[in-house]
Order: structure tokens, then C-alpha cells, then sequence
């Protein structure tokens, strides 16, 4: 059995798991909800729920659904309309999340956090507490940028702030077997643009990257950000897969071992 195998067989035993899904997995061009995915999505999770697995979505979305909501032609530039695109957008994106859930009988909860939760001593024992007690009575946190309030995420780069890191910032802080962290893109690709199943060192990825390749107009991060986030969740003990989150069954095949996306593991 080689090395790769024998990680991706553990995956099935991740009691814990934050999924990361960007907004163009979950958006159309448009940044209009792509009602498919959403419930591709939710239908996956809720199986892995059935299985007794814990899991946290972060996800992003929600000034993509804002803007398609106000019928804006493209994403504002200025920080008070994305706020306001973060306000519209985050109410419309947890009612389908909702929706889609209850079909299966779950319950989820929004839990909005900001940079400066993370770094206030107390904040973070309640934003850990609650989300812990959540897990408990089976409620499914979807988290996201709290942007009405705070711009880092909207304003920021990659080094600075986006979804990616929050969600390994989240897995940090849940004690998180796993990250998962899906993009549009099948994993790490190499300078044939070619899927890298298995990393165990985090430099090693980054060789591989282009350093110029960033997000849409509707989404932040790129590569970088993802394996920026891949390196915290690594130093804390958790797995990560960067993969595609618009293929379908991927999480599932993910818990199951199977070769899909790139697996990163601390040597």
C-alpha cells in the first residue's frame, strides 16, 4: 500500500469535518444561487450526517447572492454596497441552505465571526462553546464572514483575509479531523495542469502553483489562499483535500478513500 492509500483510508474515521465551499461552486456567472449544487451539497452532508460525522460548513456566497438579489450588473467596488450586497445575500443564501436541509430532517444555524473574534480571548471561548454544543444537538453551523460589520474579508487579499482562511481558522479552533476545502478546480494541479493526488509537504504545493492565478469578480483567494489555509489546518493536526466541489458525489468519494482532489498531510 503506498503512502497516499494509507492516509485516504483514514478519512472515513474523521469524526469531525469543516467544509469549505466557494462561491462559484455554489453561484452561477451571475452570482445568482445555483439551486443544484446547493442541494448536491446538503444531500452529501446530510448523508455524511446520517453516519454520525460532525460537520461545520464555511461558506462563502453570500455578496454574489446579494448582488444578483439588487440586480446590480457586477459586483461593487465601494465597501458600503458590498455590505450591503453581504446583508441582502447572507438572508437569501440561509433560507435555501435551510430549505434544502430540512428536507432531511436537519437543522442547521448561522454562526457570522469576524477577525477580531479570533483574536479576543473571550469572544472566542463563546464562538467555540457554541459551536461545540451545536455539534452536540446535531445542528449543523453554517459559517461565514460576518461582512456587514467587518470588511478585512471584503477588502483584503488573500495574505490578509478570506473564507479560506476562516475555515481553517474554524478547524483550528473545533479540534477538526478534517478541512475540506472545495473550489472549481480538481485539487493542486502541476505545470501540465494535471491533478496532484498526494501532498505531505506544504512547500512542495506551493512550487507547483501559479502565483498569478486569483479568484472571479465574484469570489477571493486562488491557490495560494487555499494552501495558506491548508498550512494552519496542517500545523494544528487536521488533513486537508483541496478539490472540486461541483463534481459530483465528491465528498462522498473523499470519506471514502477514494483518489479524488489533492490530499495534503503533515510529514
Amino acid at each position: 500500500m503506498n503512502v497516499e492509500n494509507k492516509h485516504r483510508e483514514t478519512l472515513s474515521a474523521a469524526r469531525r469535518v469543516v467544509i469549505k465551499v466557494g462561491t462559484r461552486v455554489i453561484a452561477r456567472a451571475s452570482g445568482e444561487p445555483d439551486l443544484n449544487q446547493i442541494k448536491m451539497l446538503a444531500d452529501q452532508v446530510a448523508r455524511l450526517h446520517e453516519l454520525s460525522h460532525e460537520l461545520l460548513i464555511v461558506s462563502s456566497g453570500a455578496i454574489g447572492a446579494g448582488v444578483e438579489a439588487l440586480g446590480m450588473a457586477c459586483r461593487p467596488t465601494l465597501v458600503p454596497d458590498l455590505q450591503m450586497c453581504a446583508a441582502v445575500g447572507q438572508a437569501k443564501l440561509m433560507a435555501l441552505y435551510d430549505d434544502f436541509f430540512k428536507a432531511h430532517r436537519i437543522i442547521i444555524g448561522q454562526v457570522l465571526l469576524t477577525r477580531a473574534d479570533f483574536r479576543h480571548k473571550t469572544q472566542l471561548a463563546n464562538a467555540k462553546r457554541t459551536m461545540h454544543n451545536m455539534l452536540e444537538h446535531r445542528v449543523i453551523p453554517i459559517i461565514n464572514e460576518n461582512d456587514v460589520v467587518a470588511n478585512d474579508e471584503i477588502k483584503a487579499t488573500f495574505s490578509l483575509g478570506d473564507n479560506d482562511q476562516l475555515a481553517s481558522r474554524v478547524a483550528k479552533l473545533v479540534h477538526a479531523d478534517l478541512l475540506v476545502i472545495f473550489s472549481t478546480v480538481d485539487g493542486v494541479l502541476d505545470e501540465n495542469k494535471q491533478r496532484v493526488p498526494y501532498i505531505n509537504r506544504i512547500e512542495d504545493a506551493y512550487k507547483l502553483i501559479n502565483p498569478n492565478h486569483g479568484g472571479s469578480s465574484l469570489s477571493k483567494g486562488g491557490m495560494e489562499s487555499k494552501l495558506s489555509a491548508a498550512k494552519r489546518a496542517l500545523g494544528a493536526g487536521c488533513k486537508v483535500v483541496i478539490a472540486n466541489g461541483r463534481q459530483e458525489h465528491v465528498l462522498a468519494d473523499i470519506m471514502a478513500g477514494k483518489s479524488v482532489g489533492t490530499l495534503l498531510t503533515k510529514d
